[in-house]
C-alpha cells in the first residue's frame, strides 16, 4: 500500500474517531457545579477542551489503524470472506 492512501486512510479514522470520541467525560454545568451563563441551554457542556478531544482522538484512531493496518498485512478478514452471495 502507498503511503499516500495509509494516510488518507489514517484520516478517515481520525475524522470518524472524532465521533467516538467527543461524549467522553463530558459534564454539563449542573454535573460541574457551576452557574449557567445567562441563555445557556441545560444540556450544553462545560469547559469544552478540544486539545484533549484531539489527544484522545488521535490515540484511538492510530490504535484503530494499526488494525486495519495489520488486518491488510496479514490478511485476517478478506473480501472473499465476507463475500455471503456467492459463497458455496
Amino acid at each position: 500500500m502507498r503511503w499516500q492512501s495509509m494516510l488518507a486512510i489514517y484520516i478517515l479514522f481520525w475524522a470518524f474517531s472524532v465521533f467516538l470520541v467527543l461524549p467522553w467525560g463530558v459534564r454539563t454545568a449542573q454535573e460541574a457545579g457551576a452557574e449557567l451563563v445567562p441563555g445557556q441551554a441545560e444540556s450544553a457542556p462545560h469547559g469544552f477542551r478540544p486539545g484533549l478531544i484531539a489527544i484522545r482522538t488521535t490515540i484511538v484512531a492510530t490504535a484503530l489503524f494499526a488494525v486495519f493496518l495489520l488486518n491488510y498485512i496479514f490478511g485476517w478478514v478478506t473480501a472473499d470472506m465476507l463475500d455471503w452471495v456467492h459463497r458455496s
